[in-house]
């Protein structure tokens, strides 16, 4: 199969995103008609979201302790 190059439109970074999002939102939509996907995506976002609150927290607890034990640092 022979393609003429000329004959295209160029491309610009706007179409390409775009129609990224628009095959995402095709295929999202076939798979939520047929396993409910939007209940199941947010449920493991927010799940996400609170391991990875918690996580930085404890890190931040360790942080604090390890600065309130050593009066050298600049704060």
């Amino acid at each position: 199969m022979l393609i003429c190059l000329s004959n295209l439109e160029t491309m610009n970074s706007r179409d390409f995103f775009w129609g990224i999002g628009d095959f995402f939102e095709t295929i999202l939509a076939v798979y939520d008609e047929n396993v409910g996907f939007t209940t199941v995506f947010n449920t493991i976002v927010i799940l996400g979201g609170f391991f990875g609150m918690f996580y930085w927290l404890r890190h931040q607890l360790k942080f604090n302790k390890d600065a309130k034990n050593n009066p050298n640092q600049i704060k």
